[in-house]
Order: C-alpha cells, then sequence, then structure tokens
C-alpha cells in the first residue's frame, strides 16, 4: 500500500517541533508499541533565490524570505511533508494489513538501532 496521508494519520500519536528536529510518534493500534521518527526540521526543502543585490539592500527582507518560508508538517493536497518524511523513515517497522486496514507494527530482527517505545 502506498504510503499516504489517509493511511498514516491514525498511527500517528504525538508530534514534538523544536528549532532543529521534528519528532513524530507513531503508535501501532494492533499491538500497542509506539516507533519513533526524528527528522530534522527544514524550513523549506525548495530552492529559494536570493541576488546579492537584495542581501545588500535589503538585508531583513531577503533574511525573512529565507528563513520564514512556510513549512508543510501535514496537508492531504501535499506528498511532501515532514510527516511523510518521518514516516518514510521508520516504514520498515509497519507492514500493510488488509485485515485491519492499516500499517501494523512488525517485529524486525537484527536491527541494532530499533527506536520504540512500549
Amino acid at each position: 500500500m502506498a504510503i499516504q496521508h489517509k493511511n498514516i494519520t491514525p498511527l500517528l500519536e504525538f508530534v514534538k517541533i523544536d528549532r532543529f528536529y521534528v519528532v513524530c510518534h507513531f503508535k501501532c493500534k494492533v499491538t500497542n508499541k509506539t516507533v519513533i521518527s526524528t527528522v530534522p526540521f527544514e524550513p523549506y526543502d525548495g530552492k529559494i533565490e536570493i541576488s546579492w543585490q537584495d542581501m545588500l539592500l535589503r538585508p531583513i527582507e531577503s533574511y525573512n524570505r529565507y528563513y520564514h518560508t512556510p513549512i508543510t508538517i501535514y496537508n492531504h493536497d501535499c506528498q511532501d511533508t515532514v510527516v511523510l518524511k518521518a514516516f518514510e523513515k521508520v516504514s520498515k517497522y509497519f507492514e500493510w494489513n488488509e485485515n485491519f486496514g492499516s500499517y501494523v507494527y512488525i517485529e524486525k530482527k537484527g536491527l541494532e538501532f530499533e527506536q520504540k517505545v512500549s
């Protein structure tokens, strides 16, 4: 099953946003296991072009344009959101289950750094 917001939203238990990171807690309702994913807080994923003239003549506007461009944490219409990036990092711990109609936590053996909370 494709990773989409409608499939991931039921797993999302908690999101913490700070200056440098976005931490998402994904909890499986079937096994009651939580997997934590941390992604860097990126102000904008695209390219913002600021000329040297803008930086020299309008430094405050240039700063605001670069550092205050909004990011998308969650949006049904957008497929490039922080929640989707976070889930993609931990998707190896989940498998789509047709019976439950959702992603279910699966235990993988042999993984050294498994970030999970019971």
